[in-house]
């Protein structure tokens, strides 16, 4: 995990905010939330063939509830698999019927003998982010290494509203997103 103090107590903040929101929200709402991909996000998602999701954990973003959707537009879905504790991650194809395995830090994956696939587009979950579409993630560089392995793959990040910050630090090694969705708004990097 990162130790830059200035991330971390963005991070405690980011969870904090995000834990409360999501407590607060009436329970129809949090159920609807990220069922739909917006019009303008399906066009961008016309020429590709295999989207990774996440599947979110305690409350973050559910990305997995854009699966059925992305499934009816002819998408190959995959879900990250941690191999390590030193930031290294693949995917692995998925449909929502198959069975999940436990994996690191409470993540769970499709069978692990399957082979790694390459996504066309990556759904990335976040603590935080702004509008100059930096994002603030757990810290561990997972996503930062896969967005590098992957530089022509779509980078978007699922996010509740509330995870919006004026602004936040970047290293040179964090790539910006192309494209945020949080339940109310589809935001669009300046190169989109």
């Amino acid at each position: 995990m990162s130790d830059d103090p200035e991330k971390s107590a963005l991070r405690t903040l980011a969870r904090d905010r995000r834990r409360a929101f999501v407590q607060s929200l009436d329970p129809l709402a949090h159920r609807l939330a990220f069922k739909a991909i917006p019009s303008p996000l399906a066009r961008r998602m016309d020429g590709a063939q295999t989207v990774a999701l996440y599947m979110g954990l305690d409350d973050e973003a559910p990305a997995q509830r854009l699966a059925a959707q992305l499934q009816a537009m002819g998408k190959t879905l995959a879900l990250p698999r941690v191999i390590d504790r030193l930031g290294t991650m693949d995917f692995l194809a998925w449909t929502p019927e198959d069975q999940l395995h436990p994996g690191l830090y409470g993540t769970h994956h499709p069978e692990p003998s399957g082979p790694s696939v390459t996504p066309d587009i990556i759904i990335a979950p976040l603590l935080a982010f702004d509008r100059a579409m930096n994002r603030l993630g757990q810290g561990g560089g997972y996503y930062d290494r896969a967005f590098a392995r992957f530089p022509e793959a779509l980078r978007i990040g699922l996010a509740w509203s509330v995870q919006e910050q004026d602004s936040l630090p970047a290293d040179p090694w964090d790539l910006p997103l192309d494209i945020i969705l949080t339940e109310i708004e589809l935001i669009e990097g300046p190169d989109a």
